[in-house]
């Protein structure tokens, strides 16, 4: 069972949260304790981000399992509350079964933040992407020069909503740990995808959002992490990829099986021996618009957002109640020597 969970935790989560604690019962019985960071993450919109990672965790176990000769299989645990969800996860022998393509590689699945090389994908590689999510998703790519360029404008806007809205500052102040190239728990600095003097300049700006102020607004603070972070790789890559379920979000479950689904088309990637970049914000921002829910008490960033997510569905050709679950770029590149880790397996033991 240990075995199993040292694997399945290093499943994918927002910012490197890992909203996620484990308990075994029993020999067949693992309990798996999610949570949800909506109380101070704007990006974890009703906590679906983190549902999405906790299907992404599941799924990574059940791989895990096949490598030992197990079936594992989940549950939602009855009556548990939405910001606390509980997963009974049942591990049985199973004579016969063959480990999973997948497992190998589970440690190996990294983000890859920096520019990648723009070698288009090839027929092979695009029907294995969209058989890796199952008959509930739909795979949506965008590959050619001006769909890349059109992807880089809308992420160029999602940026600027990003990086002048004072409640998504917050969040960035606490998941970058500066002046290193592993994190147990947050994203490293040298991971973040910036040159090093933009990398300190940030740095210093982000001590106070005064600072952020004043650079965004007198010194073009937010053109050089746009350019390096959003522009550049956007047009770096071989494809964008929209991850799109055939019905809603509606439901808790819903959001965990888009994470299943994503977890298996990232370690398709991997397996493909590609790279893979998230880029959820104009997701999360959408959802915001959908909902009719503001982002921030700053003037003028809803309407923006609104602005981002009528773009988002011209450029998909989708209509405003359209779900999207999972966005990324993906392509060949260089190894990335920084990468977040995870907590130990003691540090994610724990108990009711």
């Amino acid at each position: 069972m240990f075995k199993i969970l040292d694997l399945a935790r290093w499943a994918p989560s927002g910012d490197n949260t890992q909203p996620w604690r484990f308990e075994v019962v029993s020999g067949d019985h693992i309990v798996v304790y999610g949570f949800d960071t909506r109380d101070w993450c704007l990006y974890d919109f009703d906590g679906r981000p983190s549902y999405m990672a906790h299907g992404a965790l599941l799924e990574t176990l059940r791989i895990a399992a096949t490598g030992f000769g197990l079936d594992a299989r989940w549950a939602i645990r009855a009556g548990c509350t939405a910001t606390a969800p509980v997963y009974d996860v049942t591990v049985h022998e199973a004579p016969g079964l063959a480990a999973d393509p997948l497992l190998s590689h589970i440690e190996t699945r990294v983000v890859q933040r920096r520019p990648m090389h723009t070698t288009p994908l090839s027929a092979a590689q695009r029907e294995r992407l969209v058989a890796a999510t199952g008959p509930g998703f739909q795979v949506q790519f965008f590959e050619s020069f001006a769909e890349r360029f059109e992807v880089a404008k809308l992420l160029w806007g999602s940026a600027h909503v990003r990086l002048t809205c004072p409640e998504a500052y917050a969040v960035h102040k606490e998941i970058i740990e500066w002046g290193a190239r592993f994190s147990k728990d947050r994203i490293p600095e040298e991971a973040v995808g910036v040159d090093p003097m933009t990398a300190r300049l940030m740095r210093w700006v982000m001590q106070s959002w005064a600072r952020v102020e004043f650079f965004n607004r007198y010194l073009l603070g937010t053109v050089a992490p746009r350019i390096q972070l959003d522009f550049i790789p956007a047009m770096a890559c071989a494809a964008h990829v929209l991850l799109r379920p055939r019905r809603p979000l509606t439901t808790h479950g819903d959001c965990v099986e888009a994470g299943v689904a994503m977890q298996r088309l990232w370690l398709t990637v991997a397996a493909l021996g590609l790279y893979l970049q998230p880029q959820m914000t104009p997701v999360i921002f959408r959802w915001y618009a959908q909902a009719a829910r503001p982002l921030s008490a700053k003037p003028g960033i809803d309407d923006a957002v609104r602005l981002l997510a009528s773009r988002f569905d011209a450029l998909t050709g989708s209509g405003a109640t359209d779900p999207f679950a999972f966005f990324c770029r993906v392509g060949n590149a260089s190894q990335p020597v920084s990468r977040s880790i995870r907590r130990s397996l003691d540090e994610l033991m724990t108990k009711p």
